[in-house]
C-alpha cells in the first residue's frame, strides 16, 4: 500500500520470533488483498472495476465501509471514502503521479470526477452486507486503512500473548501495555519540517496516535503544492493552511480517519469540531507569522513536554 510498517514486541520468553513477525505479515497481507487498490485482484479493486449492480462484501470490506460511512455522516463528508476517482486525476492513487509538464486538472475532469464521486450516493444493504456500485464509482480507504491495520495487528499481537508492543504502519502508532521498565510506550508527536515547536511526547498506553500531514505526499506546481489530502467537495487538494493535524483515540483506524476529516475542516472548524465531538486532537497551521498550534483541552491533558535526552520511538518519517 505504499508504505512500511514496524512493530516493537515484548513477547513472552518462550515466543518463536519468526512466528510473531510471520502472524504480523498475515494481517498485513489480508489487509492489501481487502483494501489495497494498487492490487488488481484485491477486493477494492474488483469493486472498483465492477459493472452497476448491488455486490456482496466480505466481512472486513463491510466493516471499515460501514465505519468510513458513519464517519462519513459525522463529518458532513469530511472523511469520503468514494473519492477514489479524484484521488486518481490528482496523481495519488495506483495510475501514479500527474506527469511534470502536464497540465493541472481542467474544472470539467474535476466534475466529471466528482460526478463518479459522493458519499450520499452510495447506498449499502446492511442486512445482505453489501453496497451498490452505481457504474464508474471508485472507492478509496487511504483515509482509513492504515490505521485499520494498525489495529489488527495490535489485536493479533495480543491475542499472541504479546501484551505489550508498538505498532506503527504509515506514521500511524497504537501502544499496548507498559515495557517491562514500568515505562509507556512514549512516542514523539510528529511534527512538519522546520517547526520550532519543542520536541514533545505522548504516552501510548492502549491507545492510538495519527497524524495527517501535507508535507507526506504532495506535488508543486506553478510553485505552489498541492497535498494528497482531498476535499470531496471541492474536488481539489485541501488548501486551507493546516501543516499537520494529530489526533489521539483509542481506535487507531478512527484516529486516521479523523486526523483527515479534520484537516479538510480546516484550522478554524476543525479545532471547534474536534472540541465538541471530545477528540484529543493538535493542529499546526502555517500563516504568515509562523506556524501556530491548536489543540483541544483533551489533547493538552495527555502532554509531556521532555528534555531533548529523553529516550521515545521516533517521530515516523515518509
Amino acid at each position: 500500500m505504499g508504505t512500511t510498517w514496524s512493530a516493537r514486541v515484548i513477547a513472552p520468553a518462550d515466543a518463536d520470533a519468526s512466528a510473531t513477525r510471520q502472524a504480523i505479515q498475515h494481517e498485513l497481507d489480508m489487509v492489501i488483498a481487502v483494501f489495497s487498490p494498487w492490487d488488481k485482484s484485491s477486493e477494492i479493486s474488483r469493486f472498483n472495476a465492477a459493472p452497476a449492480g448491488i455486490w456482496a462484501l466480505s466481512s472486513p470490506f463491510w466493516t471499515v465501509l460501514d465505519a468510513a460511512m458513519d464517519m462519513a455522516d459525522d463529518t458532513n463528508g469530511a472523511v469520503d471514502p468514494t473519492l477514489g476517482a479524484l484521488v486518481d486525476l490528482w496523481g495519488f492513487g495506483p495510475p501514479g503521479p500527474r506527469p511534470d509538464q502536464a497540465p493541472m486538472p481542467s474544472d470539467a475532469e474535476i466534475e466529471t470526477a466528482q460526478a463518479r464521486s459522493g458519499w450520499q450516493g452510495l447506498r449499502l444493504n446492511r442486512e445482505a452486507r453489501a453496497a451498490m456500485q452505481s457504474g464508474g464509482m471508485a472507492l478509496d480507504f487511504s483515509a482509513i486503512a492504515k490505521g485499520h491495520a494498525v489495529d489488527r495487528v495490535s489485536d493479533r499481537l495480543t491475542a499472541l500473548g504479546c501484551s505489550s508492543h508498538l505498532v506503527e504502519i504509515g506514521g500511524e502508532l497504537r501502544g499496548r501495555g507498559i515495557k517491562p521498565d514500568g515505562q509507556p510506550w512514549w512516542v514523539e508527536i510528529e511534527q512538519p519540517p522546520n517547526s520550532p515547536a519543542p520536541r514533545t511526547l505522548m504516552a501510548l498506553v492502549d491507545i492510538a496516535m495519527a497524524t495527517s500531514g501535507d508535507y507526506r505526499r504532495a506535488f508543486t506546481h506553478g510553485g505552489r503544492r498541492y497535498s494528497h489530502t482531498i476535499d470531496g467537495r471541492t474536488g481539489r487538494p485541501v488548501d486551507n493552511g493546516l501543516a499537520s493535524v494529530t489526533v489521539v483515540h483509542p481506535s487507531a483506524m478512527k484516529a486516521d480517519a479523523f486526523a483527515t476529516a479534520l484537516t479538510v475542516m480546516g484550522p478554524y472548524d476543525g479545532p471547534e469540531f474536534a472540541e465538541a465531538y471530545g477528540l484529543a486532537a493538535h493542529f499546526v497551521e502555517r500563516t504568515p507569522r509562523g506556524p501556530i498550534e491548536r489543540m483541544t483541552p483533551m489533547f493538552a491533558a495527555m502532554l509531556a513536554e521532555v528534555p531533548d535526552d529523553t529516550p521515545a520511538a521516533p517521530a515516523p518519517r515518509p
